[in-house]
């Protein structure tokens, strides 16, 4: 098995470079980081991490790294996963993938201190997520693809949820409809606004777009921007927002205004998280299956630790529900 001496032979360097190197410190440059991880990678270098004490190959541990432990769209998405990894006698470990290439998350990925990982973090890049997977370190991939025969790829048909709520609102008689949004970092959210922009272009209504798009995609900011929105004047009929959160932070920020919803302005969102039927008026909004990927994306990542083949990406649909806080105004 090869050492970190053998990388520093290989990579005509110090034996602690190499350990810098492989711990992503920022005491050596880009460049001699790369030559020491290529020279790892030929070798065949894996370092054990956490479990480097331990006479076994296997930590019977999944890890799920996410951009954001917080937030209620994770309960149902975690509880899928939960109980594949449970019944089939693993552990769980979530992390944040805050940091991003200099976080914990990566160590996880880069130093095979799991089994297995569930990706939901689009701050890690596809370069560290290719170089670390292998046959026996399998990565699912959610609401993004990479290229490479051990990750899996799971995403929700974002664009055609997008579009069934806005086909909703043009249906009911609204022409003039505003899309809020954050400051989109990730297909998944072009992809929700490209589904907005289809309804409208199809009723020849894509003139009348307005969207809006700066920050995070939670509730404060849902509020901050929909006060501004009612700050321009011209209220739209109807709002899209980009998930539940920000729809439930717009709904407070009208009613602070004395603006009811639906009779004044419709508000539709996306996601359908269980806070969701509990606000008034109800939110309407776009059901994507969490605990279905949750499962899905554990049973993949064991069909591929047990050596079954896969199909390397899978597309989940949406569905409209429908609840009070859109108004028919035909």
């Amino acid at each position: 098995m090869a050492t970190i001496k053998d990388i520093a032979r290989m990579a005509g360097v110090s034996i602690s470079t190499v350990s810098y190197a492989l711990n992503n410190d920022t005491k050596i440059s880009k460049k001699t980081k790369e030559k020491i991880l290529d020279a790892a990678r030929q070798l065949n270098y894996q370092k054990n991490g956490i479990a480097s004490d331990l006479k076994r190959s296997s930590t019977r541990t999944i890890a799920l790294i996410v951009t954001d432990l917080a937030g209620p769209y994770y309960a149902e998405l975690v509880k899928g996963i939960q109980e594949v990894t449970l019944s089939k006698g693993y552990d769980l470990l979530a992390c944040s993938s805050v940091g991003g290439e200099t976080s914990t998350a990566v160590k996880f990925l880069t130093e095979k201190r799991v089994d297995g990982a569930i990706v939901l973090a689009h701050n890690i890049s596809e370069e560290i997520l290719i170089k670390s997977a292998r046959k026996k370190f399998p990565i699912i991939l959610l609401d993004r693809k990479a290229d490479s025969e051990h990750i899996v790829s799971i995403e929700v048909d974002n664009e055609a949820g997008s579009y069934l709520g806005a086909e909703l609102l043009i249906t009911q008689g609204h022409r003039d409809i505003a899309y809020i949004s954050g400051m989109t970092v990730s297909e998944l959210h072009y992809m929700r606004i490209h589904g907005y922009e289809r309804a409208l272009q199809k009723h020849g209504l894509e003139g009348r777009n307005r969207l809006h798009q700066f920050g995070l995609f939670n509730r404060e900011n849902g509020f901050s921007m929909t006060k501004m929105l009612i700050a321009q004047g011209n209220l739209p009929s109807a709002v899209m927002y980009a998930n539940d959160e920000m729809a439930i932070g717009g709904i407070n920020a009208f009613k602070e205004h004395g603006i009811k919803v639906p009779a004044d302005v419709s508000v539709i969102g996306f996601d359908d998280i269980e806070l969701a039927k509990y606000v008034q008026p109800a939110l309407t909004t776009i059901m994507q299956p969490k605990y279905e990927r949750g499962a899905l994306a554990a049973h993949l990542i064991f069909e591929m630790l047990e050596g079954h083949s896969t199909e390397p990406y899978y597309k989940l649909p949406t569905q409209l529900v429908l609840r009070d806080s859109v108004l028919n105004i035909n």
